[in-house]
């Protein structure tokens, strides 16, 4: 599987709140974050929004 980066800004509050939430679950950052996205639902992207792919 090919990988890539994302880097957020969030304040220390909400960054504390993943940490400790993904601490309580026995879980990295990571899996929390990928957890919520593989929730989100699946979506056609219309290529008439010409929305840029960020690489």
């Amino acid at each position: 599987m090919k990988t890539k980066e994302v880097h957020i800004r969030i304040s220390e509050r909400r960054f504390n709140k993943l940490k400790n939430h993904a601490t309580l679950k026995e879980k990295t950052v990571t899996q929390i974050i990928e957890d919520y996205i593989d929730r989100l639902p699946n979506t056609q992207i219309d290529d008439s929004l010409n929305i840029p792919c960020i690489e």
